[in-house]
């Protein structure tokens, strides 16, 4: 009799494990299908609105550009700015790492201005 019921005990926890495995699988599946619609969804937001917004500040940025004036403005040897209290390991010493020419100033002036 007990191998009667440990039969019947096999039989039900197969059965119970079984049903367990489809509601899984089933949710695997409705998982699956709502990640390729939200893909889907992503895709179409990125195409119809991320790159043509882009794609629109980048023409606002030219735009703005190309009426900027390029002059230098004006220098003025405020006592604050441009404070050199040891050379620069690099190049002359008086150059910073990244110098630009026609935007940063030396403590002297810009470059190419005698004044």
């Amino acid at each position: 009799m007990s191998e009667r019921k440990m039969a019947a005990l096999g039989r039900i926890s197969n059965l119970l494990l079984r049903s367990s495995l489809n509601q899984t699988r089933r949710q695997l599946s409705a998982t699956a299908e709502h990640g390729e619609q939200s893909a889907r969804l992503w895709k179409i937001l990125t195409f119809t609105v991320a790159l043509p917004g882009v794609a629109v500040c980048m023409l606002n940025m030219y735009l703005k550009e190309q009426q900027h004036s390029h002059e230098q403005p004006e220098f003025i040897p405020y006592s604050h700015l441009r404070i050199r209290s040891k050379r620069f390991p690099w190049g002359d010493g008086v150059k910073s790492l990244f110098h630009n020419p026609h935007v940063n100033a030396l403590p002297d002036g810009y470059e190419g201005h005698d004044e």
